[in-house]
């Protein structure tokens, strides 16, 4: 079973390839995997926020899982997504997504009901004991107005099943104070593409990256230089892909990045509704950017 010594180094955020009717596209997301097989990342994290989770059937997550699970053939650790409100519809996705043969489950803090501290700890804890794979702390507080206190991420932290944590929270004193006091055991993983350097270096363990779907191996060398104390480094090419990062992030993800996955032999630009394909204008000028970065890479 899955543990936090396996969680580490570049995971992508990946989008769901799917056809012009909604349904899985087979093809394209086999091609999107082997890329990132082939570039050497370290995990694949299916179904979050840029996998459309909640435009999807819960059939629909389950085929993508299992078509993710069947591409990657066991070469790296498959985090699957939950972004369910609730705890017995976040259960049901969990034994679905265990059937499907992922490795783990990357479960978002319940939103709309606006828990207590005490309810985030308890969710956490019941479905720990109860869900059939791993756990890891979905914090994303800019999307569900909710944060969970570092004290109480402390005391999941050292739960058995609840292995790590996909961090986006974007206050780095939070951050800061998390890293602090988890168990050693405990995998923190960045969740901004905006910040992971300085997560790094403050102690995350790798990171779950949306545009590494696009540039993984430029995303390689920023966590390599970051997890090996060359912050500077790893500041400066970070700042290299700032203008890919406001392009991606302009309109809602996942629509800018699956305009463009074509560059990396991916055509399925195609977006879940209520997402709408993006503005051509920023299209345009984010395959120009994207068509540059690639480029720059080649003379590395």
């Amino acid at each position: 079973m899955l543990n936090a010594s396996n969680l580490k180094g570049l995971l992508p955020a990946i989008p769901t390839p799917v056809q012009r009717d909604g349904t899985i596209d087979a093809g394209a997301t086999r091609a999107l995997i082997e890329f990132l097989l082939r570039e050497g990342v370290d995990g694949i994290v299916p179904l979050g926020g840029t996998g459309e989770y909640g435009a999807m059937s819960r059939a629909g997550r389950r085929r993508f899982a299992g078509a993710v699970v069947e591409a990657v053939r066991g070469k790296v650790p498959v985090v699957a997504g939950i972004l369910d409100p609730g705890y017995h519809d976040a259960l049901e996705a969990a034994r679905g997504f265990a059937d499907a043969g992922v490795d783990a489950l990357m479960v978002l803090t319940p939103y709309y009901t606006t828990p207590t501290q005490v309810g985030l700890r308890d969710y956490f804890l019941r479905l720990a004991d109860a869900a059939p794979l791993p756990i890891l702390i979905y914090e994303i507080p800019y999307r569900t107005r909710i944060a969970v206190a570092p004290a109480v991420l402390h005391e999941l932290s050292r739960h058995e099943r609840i292995i790590g944590m996909k961090a986006c929270n974007t206050d780095m004193y939070h951050f800061l104070q998390v890293v602090a006091g988890v168990d050693p055991s405990f995998a923190v993983l960045s969740g901004e593409d905006t910040l992971l350097p300085l997560q790094v270096a403050a102690g995350a363990r790798g990171g779950i990256v949306v545009t590494a779907s696009l540039l993984p191996r430029a995303w390689r060398r920023i966590f390599e230089h970051a997890a090996n104390g060359r912050i500077a480094e790893a500041l400066a090419l970070h700042r290299q892909l700032i203008p890919l990062m406001n392009m991606a992030f302009a309109e809602t993800n996942p629509g800018p990045l699956k305009s463009v996955l074509d560059l990396v032999g991916v055509d399925a630009p195609t977006v879940l509704a209520p997402l709408v394909a993006p503005d051509a204008e920023l299209q345009a000028r984010l395959r120009a950017e994207v068509q540059r970065q690639r480029a720059a890479l080649e003379t590395v």
